[in-house]
């Protein structure tokens, strides 16, 4: 039973991020997320942009899925002494790297970066909501 809801939650967080970056690609000025004609992952051609938003999505939701955890518990001091908001930090900088992995992926300043990542965290909880509550 403990494996099929850490499932369900990997599988949130991975459907809450790809939703969300596409999200903020729509309503957010300054991310973009754009398909190349030569973009590939692994020799396979990334060809229609919801592929892209897709590879987006797993990545960022294994990264907040499995590193996010390790982050917060490293940086309990400041999460206590910050009443929990460096785990907006965490997340941004979880984000930032992403979009360094990825040529398809730009954000561009601060805001931006923020904005996307309530927005994904908005969706995360309403996702969890529905399918792990809910069973």
């Amino acid at each position: 039973m403990l494996i099929y809801i850490k499932m369900r939650r990997l599988l949130s967080n991975i459907v809450a991020a790809g939703a969300g970056l596409w999200l903020a690609s729509l309503y957010v000025p300054g991310v973009r997320v754009t398909s190349y004609s030569n973009s590939q992952f692994f020799g396979f051609n990334l060809t229609h942009s919801w592929q892209v938003f897709l590879l987006l999505g797993i990545f960022l939701g294994l990264l907040n899925y499995f590193l996010r955890p390790v982050l917060k518990t490293l940086s309990l001091p400041l999460e206590i002494i910050t009443l929990g908001l460096f785990t907006i930090v965490i997340d941004m900088a979880l984000l930032w790297i992403i979009d360094i992995m990825f040529d398809e992926l730009k954000i561009a300043l601060w805001l931006p970066l923020l904005y996307t990542i309530l927005i994904i965290w908005a969706l995360n909880i309403i996702i969890n909501f529905f399918i792990i509550k809910h069973n």
